[in-house]
Order: structure tokens, then C-alpha cells, then sequence
């Protein structure tokens, strides 16, 4: 009972920040003053503000390396294990500890803070099954192999593959087996092992027959799938700034719900033109999912020397889980994305994925590792554009005004929305499992 009690206040907690943000957008749209529509839009503008809505956002792509990622029973627990403790070494931790439903599915920290610390801060998920890349460094090529990577790392979950078997079959055998078939036997096996830092853990492993491991690691894959079937559920829902785009390129008279104030218009015009804002920070989800060198300075508290992509791509394609892996359910002809991915080259030197802007002003602090503590501090960088402390920044100073910096601010704003996702799904499959 205790448990149910306390998943259900979760939920309460996620509808109230989500009901708290909406109200947050309406009163900043209520300060507005409605005005028709600006005649002053070139067509090619108007096709840009188009791209920009969350109205133009193209249907959710198939994973072809994950069949299970549009099935519901897959989701159903997807939704249990991501907020399941006992996925941890210690049995503290979620990957609802660090990606909280009530702060945006992210959690508020310069650093991501599990069983230990991580080196960069982290990454909210709406949104990104529609990214080729995951992470900072996109040293993951999905949404399941994203999901395994922190379940074994010494500073997020701490775990290990076979210790997540054992609850699997302890905790979850029938669902797992509704949607994955049987699970493997797993008598004689250590509690703990796995490739993982760990000695102890890593020389157990080592001491398991290659068939076993397989299936272990056929179990842990299926993890992955699981959680990111209801990862890929995450969404946007429309801000004041879609409502004011559809009205604006319809021509309709603007209302407080979607009204911009002249900052707020300035702010966009500055966005596609003089600022260049929308030139990694575009589409729908504005961002291009690519990897820039902004001249973010390093971290004094994350990973040491962060060269960003550079070792990301190394990454990815060295995985055991990656598109082309034997644990993937695509055709070698489907993982494009990978086997023509760039790897080498000084442009991937300190470079970091684009994040989403949508809901970005309340995500402080900000870049990878929590240098900025205001999105101020982030428009004084850019506008900056200093020498990157390795490789080469990609910016140009933009010589704004103060009161254009203002202006962009205040069109960030206007991109504030509550996060859509399966809540009543995450609240039974929270309180279901024991």
C-alpha cells in the first residue's frame, strides 16, 4: 500500500508541474496584446516559421533494429521498469531518478547523479526517438541501446546484465515472456556479473560459457527494448508558440492564448535571421540532432578533457547493441545512419549534440555539463562566440544588442509546454511489480 501511495503521488506530482507550466504559458500570453497578423513575412519566412511548428513534426519513424518498440505489451513494461529501483546496484535507482517525470524527464543537476556521478548532465527524452543518435555524444544509435548503457555504469544504475536477468525472472517472468518469449535458465549463475569496471563482477563473467552469455545478454537487450517502447511515447504537446504560428500564417486575429507580445516577436525574427539560431535549432523539434563545436567552455566538475563526438562515435560503433549488432532486430541495409556515420575528422572535436529548445528555459543549468547557470549566460556565450578550449568553435560573434538578447529570451518563452507521456500507464506499472 505504502508503494502504491507513493507511485501515485508521483503522478500527482507530474500533473500538477504539467498543469503548473500550462498555467505558466497562459499568463505569460495574457500580458500579450492581441494584434492581427503581421503582413510582413516573406514566403520564405513563413515556409521557415512552418518547419518550426510542432504541427509539421513528420510521423514517428519505425526502429527497424527494435520490433518490439511499437508493441503495447513491450510498453506496458517499458513503463514498469523505468521506474523500477531494483534495476541498480544499489536498489535505489530508476531511470526515473535522473529523467523525472516532473522536471521535464530530466533532472535539474549540472551532472547526472545516480550511484555515483556522472561527467555530463543529463538529457531530457521527449522527443528523441525521432534522433538517429543518443546522448551528448550520440554514442548510441537507438532509444534500447541508449536505455543499457547507464543500467551499467559505475556512476548511473551500477548494475550488471545478469544481475537484471535474475529480476527479470524473479519479478517479471510473465510479462517479459508475453513479449519476448521464454526467459533462459539461469541456475548456477552468479548473482552479479558482467563486462563491467568491477573486477569481481568482471571476472564472474569472464568464467561463464560464451552461450550463456548470450543469453544473458539477449535478456538484457530485450530490457532495453522494453523501455524504450515507453520512452518512445515521451512527446512534445503544442506551446503558445505553435498556437501562435498556426494563427499567424492563417491570418487569423490573435487571441491571449496565442498572442506574442513585440519582445516576443522580435525574439523570432531574430531567431531565423540576424541570431542564426535556426540553423542548428531546426524543425519541428528544433534541433538538427547533429554535433557542434560552440566554444562551450569545459566543465571544472564533469568528465576531464571531454572531447565530445570524438570518442561518441567510437563508441557507438564498437557496441555490442548497436544497429548492425547481433542483438538488433534491422537488416544491415536499415542502419544507414551508422555505417555512414562520420568518424573521424577535427569538426567532431568538442562536439555535442543539439538539444531540443522546446521547454529548454526550464532545464537550468545548461550544456552538456552544466557551464551556464541561466539561459542569459547561454545568449552571452553565443554572442561571444570565444575560442573553443579544444578543437574549433563553429560560432561567429553576433554582435546582438542587450535588448536583442532580451528579445531572443523572451521568444525561448514562448516554448513551453507540459510533456506529454503515458502517465496511468506509468502509475500501474509502477505500483504492479512487488
Amino acid at each position: 500500500m505504502t508503494s502504491t501511495v507513493s507511485r501515485l503521488a508521483i503522478v500527482r506530482l507530474v500533473a500538477l508541474a504539467a498543469s503548473s507550466v500550462a498555467l505558466l504559458a497562459f499568463t505569460l500570453a495574457a500580458t500579450a496584446t492581441p494584434r492581427t497578423t503581421s503582413a510582413t513575412w516573406t514566403a520564405d519566412e513563413r515556409a521557415l516559421l512552418r518547419s518550426l511548428s510542432l504541427s509539421a513534426l513528420e510521423k514517428l519513424p519505425a526502429d527497424p533494429s527494435n520490433k518490439y518498440a511499437d508493441d503495447s505489451a513491450a510498453m506496458l513494461l517499458g513503463s514498469r521498469l523505468f521506474f523500477d529501483t531494483r534495476l541498480s546496484g544499489n536498489g535505489k535507482v530508476s531511470c526515473a531518478t535522473c529523467h523525472a517525470p516532473d522536471k521535464g524527464f530530466q533532472d535539474g543537476l549540472p551532472l547526472g547523479k545516480g550511484v555515483g556521478t556522472a561527467g555530463r548532465r543529463t538529457m531530457p527524452i521527449a522527443g528523441t526517438a525521432h534522433s538517429p543518435w543518443q546522448f551528448w555524444d550520440g554514442r548510441a544509435d537507438s532509444h534500447w541501446a541508449q536505455a543499457l548503457g547507464p543500467l551499467e555504469s559505475p556512476a548511473e544504475h551500477g548494475g550488471d546484465r545478469t544481475q537484471y536477468a535474475h529480476v527479470m525472472r524473479a519479478h517479471y517472468k510473465d510479462a517479459y515472456e508475453a513479449v519476448f518469449g521464454a526467459l533462459p535458465d539461469l541456475r548456477g549463475l552468479p548473482e552479479r556479473a558482467g563486462p563491467v569496471p568491477d573486477t569481481t563482477r568482471s571476472r564472474a563473467w569472464a568464467r561463464i560459457v560464451p552461450v550463456r552469455q548470450d543469453e544473458i545478454s539477449r535478456v538484457y537487450a530485450n530490457i532495453g527494448k522494453a523501455i524504450a517502447a515507453y520512452e518512445r511515447k515521451i512527446v512534445f504537446t503544442p506551446a503558445r508558440f505553435d498556437r501562435f504560428v498556426e494563427a499567424e500564417l492563417a491570418g487569423r486575429q490573435h487571441t491571449v492564448t496565442d498572442a506574442f507580445s513585440d519582445d516576443e516577436r522580435a525574439g523570432l525574427r531574430l531567431f531565423i535571421g540576424k541570431a542564426n539560431c535556426s540553423t542548428c535549432h531546426n524543425g519541428s523539434l528544433l534541433t538538427d540532432n547533429h554535433f557542434h563545436n560552440t566554444g562551450v567552455p569545459q566543465s571544472t566538475d564533469g568528465a576531464a578533457n571531454d572531447s565530445g563526438r570524438t570518442t561518441g562515435v567510437r563508441a557507438v560503433m564498437a557496441s555490442e547493441f548497436n544497429c548492425v549488432g547481433k542483438h538488433s532486430d534491422a537488416k544491415r541495409d536499415d542502419c544507414s545512419e551508422l555505417r555512414f556515420a562520420v568518424s573521424e575528422g577535427s569538426e567532431l572535436v568538442r562536439a555535442f549534440k543539439t538539444p531540443s529548445l522546446r521547454n529548454a528555459v526550464t532545464r537550468p543549468p545548461f550544456m552538456h555539463a552544466g557551464q551556464f547557470a541561466s539561459i542569459s549566460d547561454v545568449l552571452a556565450h553565443y554572442n561571444r562566440a570565444p575560442t573553443a578550449p579544444a578543437g574549433k568553435t563553429e560560432m561567429k560573434r553576433l554582435r546582438l544588442s542587450d535588448s536583442e538578447l532580451r528579445q531572443l529570451e523572451a521568444n525561448l518563452n514562448t516554448l513551453v509546454s507540459p510533456v506529454g507521456f503515458p502517465g496511468a500507464t506509468a502509475s500501474r506499472g509502477a505500483t504492479a511489480a512487488p
